[in-house]
């Protein structure tokens, strides 16, 4: 609702007043057609008929409804009559600055704050009336027994009772008490809420951050075992592959007065990238159908440890195996094999002692 004519001090535009209640525009607003009202005159119009109330259109939805802030901006500087003027406030102020002043008008309406008073008074005049006017201003407490506050009234009448006074007081009191009771009830009733709502937040986070500890644990794992897998990757040679070294016992028999194959003293390296050998009396040939080349026998490269307990051959020469007065000989030998690695990386392993007799 707009504001009433008579309170502006002099002729407002027409312009300025709101087609429906006939009054000075309050928070006006414009429709899409372009007539203006007051906010409170339109929206529950809009509301119930969908329409303009100009009729001028089809149907309007309160969302078309737009705010004239220039327009605004406009009342608010016009002059207006303090609320209270029939009160006998006589202030004439800006329509922006009319709440501040209303806010500390001597001339409002202001209730006595005595308790049984209740009396209506201007402003100006409570703290008059509640000092030195008041019926139910306290003057001090019954001596004749119950000690309660007597107002200035029961002490100008000679009204005040004792018993009387003591029933109001419990009365007072136990509605006191029921009212805390209440409210203690209310309060505990909304503090169980909440302890179960905080319960159930608490049990949900730490479900979660279980279930992230598991995830991180999973992850740690999985790129420890991959870091571990590349840290090996870098160290080891490139294309090397996990050896270890396999004792062997061969025994042999002669053809011939050959064992089938030949030594050398030493063999080029391949883990070596400086092209160093390694020591050692090492098979460089193998002869085809010969006793060493049968299945499960010599292959080349093994490494001989120790021929009958004796090795007459020297280290720094190929040769092959002496003749023996025996048709057998035992041989003992090295042989490095494969081993299992994720991406055949090299390990190192124990030596495995295995005897094999052929």
């Amino acid at each position: 609702m707009g504001f009433e004519l008579d309170r502006f001090d002099g002729d407002v535009d027409p312009d300025l007043k709101c087609a429906l209640c006939h009054k000075v525009l309050e928070d006006p607003l414009t429709t899409p057609c372009g007539h203006v009202f007051c906010a409170g005159c339109v929206l529950p119009w809009v509301v119930q008929e969908g329409s303009c109330p100009a009729r001028c259109r089809g149907r309007l939805s309160a969302k078309e409804l737009n705010h004239v802030l220039p327009l605004k901006r406009l009342i608010l500087k016009l002059d207006i009559k303090c609320a209270h003027a029939a009160r006998g406030c006589g202030r004439v102020v800006k329509l922006q600055e009319l709440p501040e002043h209303l806010e500390r008008c001597d001339f409002a309406p202001a209730r006595c704050r005595h308790a049984g008073c209740g009396q209506v008074l201007l402003r100006r005049d409570v703290e008059a009336h509640m000092r030195d006017a008041c019926d139910a201003r306290p003057v001090g407490r019954c001596q004749e027994g119950c000690g309660l506050p007597l107002t200035h009234g029961e002490q100008r009448t000679g009204g005040h009772c004792c018993a009387r006074a003591l029933r109001a007081h419990n009365g007072a009191l136990q509605a006191r008490l029921g009212a805390l009771h209440k409210a203690l009830k209310k309060e505990a009733l909304r503090a169980g809420k909440r302890e179960k709502s905080l319960v159930a937040q608490l049990a949900a986070a730490q479900l979660e951050l279980q279930m992230t500890a598991l995830r991180y644990q999973k992850k740690f794992t999985e790129y420890s075992a991959r870091l571990d897998s590349l840290s090996r990757c870098v160290a080891a040679p490139p294309g090397g592959k996990g050896e270890e070294t396999k004792s062997l016992t061969l025994v042999l028999h002669r053809d011939s007065g050959s064992l089938g194959f030949n030594i050398i003293g030493g063999r080029p390296c391949v883990d070596n990238q400086d092209g160093s050998s390694s020591e050692g009396i090492f098979v460089s040939k193998i002869v085809d159908s010969g006793p060493a080349a049968k299945e499960g026998g010599l292959q080349i490269h093994d490494r001989i440890i120790e021929v009958c307990e004796h090795w007459p051959v020297s280290l720094n020469r190929p040769n092959a195996i002496p003749p023996s007065s025996g048709s057998q000989q035992t041989v003992w030998l090295g042989r490095e094999v494969l081993s299992g690695g994720w991406l055949g990386r090299r390990h190192t392993s124990p030596i495995v002692w295995d005897k094999i007799e052929c």
